[in-house]
């Protein structure tokens, strides 16, 4: 297959990019002119420049790659933005540069067998809170977030046009090698400090980056159209859970744990973002991280992937982070 992985200089993305090469498709890797290329060293790799700002430029790119290539059979989109300075970014990251992509293909007669679209279950926000059940596909969206709300736009749109191959998939607390965020989480913990948010139950769901990986491939083996997947590890874990096997991987180093009443990460958190905001930058702490850690129930149903897709994952918890402390050590993150 000749398949196109945007964003591929990413986390995800570069994962995505590394995947498809193992299984001997041609693979594309759409990066900015300015993008990093760290994870992107094998040299069977093929690069495009995509350009999602400068419609007129992306046009040119994309006829360029057509008059020589064709079309893709499959288009991963896994571009967009998690962090921004100001909330409108996230539309216009998120949602304008997706719906731009998608409106050029269309124009050049590029559209793909699949469009896969990397969403997030952040569109459906504190859903089933009371009863802490997993959210369902039939649920109502009630992103709370400014970054859920520019998914959702994408997705809506996706869905909204006729016949168009799309596949989303929406995946819980991504992790793995070469994710920062979480990587905070263990350089805490070997400080010594276990930082938790509110006292109410929180049950949370993870997976593992090359499960979501499998889980995107599986969707082009079975060629499947016009569908959207939750994906997670299939376990629910307490809010602690995370941070408890850090800690022993590290070699249970005493930790002090900290836990923070919401009202008053509420307070922090809007400062970070305000002060950040002066200086045109993001920040890991903000209002949206606010609202994300203030959800008490991530719980999500696979079935329909396990299914549909024979999805099983390969990664539960223990083994995940068994293996991110390990990468770690040898990148001398730790």
């Amino acid at each position: 297959m000749k398949i196109l992985v945007t964003g591929a200089s990413g986390f995800i993305g570069s994962f995505l990019v590394e995947e498809g090469l193992r299984r001997g498709d041609e693979v594309w890797a759409g990066v900015r002119s300015g993008s990093s290329r760290r994870y992107l060293r094998d040299r069977r790799i093929r690069f495009v420049e995509l350009d999602f700002a400068h419609p007129e430029i992306l046009s040119e790119q994309l006829v360029a790659w057509k008059q020589e290539y064709g079309r893709w059979d499959a288009v991963i989109h896994c571009a967009g933005v998690t962090k921004c300075p100001r909330k409108e970014e996230f539309m216009r990251g998120n949602y304008v540069y997706t719906r731009r992509l998608v409106e050029t293909l269309q124009a050049l007669e590029m559209v793909p067998e699949q469009f896969i679209y990397i969403s997030s279950l952040s569109v459906f926000g504190p859903v089933r809170e009371k009863e802490y059940t997993p959210i369902e596909e039939k649920d109502t969206p009630l992103p709370d977030t400014a970054y859920g709300m520019s998914k959702l736009e994408s997705e809506r749109y996706l869905q909204g046009l006729s016949h168009f191959p799309y596949v989303i998939f929406r995946p819980t607390g991504v992790y793995g090698p070469r994710e920062k965020d979480y990587f905070l989480m263990a350089k805490s913990i070997r400080r010594h400090v276990d930082f938790s948010v509110g006292y109410k139950r929180q049950d949370l769901t993870f997976v593992y980056v090359k499960d979501l990986v499998k889980a995107v491939y599986l969707a082009l083996d079975r060629q499947v159209l016009r569908r959207a997947y939750f994906v997670s590890d299939g376990k629910v874990y307490a809010s602690r859970a995370f941070s408890d096997l850090i800690r022993k991987e590290l070699g249970n180093p005493y930790v002090i744990h900290l836990k923070c009443p919401l009202f008053v990460l509420k307070v922090v958190s809007l400062l970070a973002e305000k002060v950040a905001a002066l200086f045109g930058k993001s920040c890991t702490l903000n209002g949206d991280k606010y609202k994300i850690m203030r959800q008490r129930n991530w719980q999500c149903d696979i079935f329909p992937l396990v299914s549909e897709l024979g999805y099983r994952p390969d990664y539960d918890l223990e083994r995940g982070v068994k293996e991110i402390i390990a990468w770690y050590r040898k990148e001398k993150w730790l």
